[in-house]
Formats: structure tokens, sequence, C-alpha cells
């Protein structure tokens, strides 16, 4: 994997290999890292994740298709086969541009979760979809 550190502490790993990822190899790729899955998520098209930050350093191994994080400094989009670690505190939203679902593992060194909620709090995707459910 090809790496790149920015300037506010987010690593950047870029897809070197001549394969399509699959969910194992990006799996894989998470673990080599020290990572541990806690969920491989599907982002429906036109997807947009409201401001939020966690208190430990995130990953995301994209298996397929592509998505941009909105930082304070930059944006980063992220296809199928890149990993993007994420420091904690950092806010970020994250929206796919376009009509093709993303998916990609979602994960913490200790396999556990927690979000810290920014701007207007919509809440994660598990609880968005919980509330349609419920209204349904």
């Amino acid at each position: 994997m090809y790496q790149f550190k920015l300037p506010n502490g987010i690593v950047l790993y870029k897809w070197p290999h001549k394969v399509d990822p699959t969910e194992e190899l990006m799996k894989n790729e998470l673990i080599s890292l020290g990572f541990k899955a806690y969920d491989l998520q599907t982002c429906p098209p036109w997807f947009e994740r409201s401001s939020h930050a966690h208190n430990y350093e995130e990953i995301r191994a994209a298996v397929e298709g592509c998505i941009t994080f909105h930082f304070a400094e930059f944006p980063i989009t992220i296809e199928a086969g890149d990993i993007v670690i994420i420091p904690p505190g950092i806010p970020h939203e994250a929206i796919s541009h376009n009509s093709k679902p993303f998916k990609a593992f979602k994960g913490s060194r200790s396999g556990e979760r927690s979000v810290t909620e920014f701007g207007d709090g919509r809440g994660s995707i598990e609880d968005l979809e919980r509330q349609k459910i419920n209204k349904g």
C-alpha cells in the first residue's frame, strides 16, 4: 500500500495492486495495520453523514465505490482499495457524490465503536435506519 501522511494526522493508503479489492483482501489489510473491523457498511447512493468524531483512531477500508470525507482543512476522496485512518477527535462528514453505493469496513484498534455528534447531530446511519423503521 502507498502511504500518505497528511498535515492533520490523517493517514491515507492507496491501493497498489493490479487486482480488484475484495472484502477478504480489504479486511486483511485492515488487520495488518493493527485494526479490528466492527462493521462492513454499505452507504446508499447520495449518502450524507453529518459531522462527527470518534474518541479513537477510526479506519475505513473501501471495498467498492467512492466517498469523500470532509475535514475542516480539506476533503479526501477514497475509492475501492483505499484505506483512511482518522485520528481521535477529528470532526468529519462523509458524503458520496454519486449514484453508486459505497461499501467499506469500519474499525478501530479495539474493534469497538463510539461516536460524538457535531453539527445537526442527525445520528449514526444505524440510528437513522431505526428511525425510518419506527416511522414506517
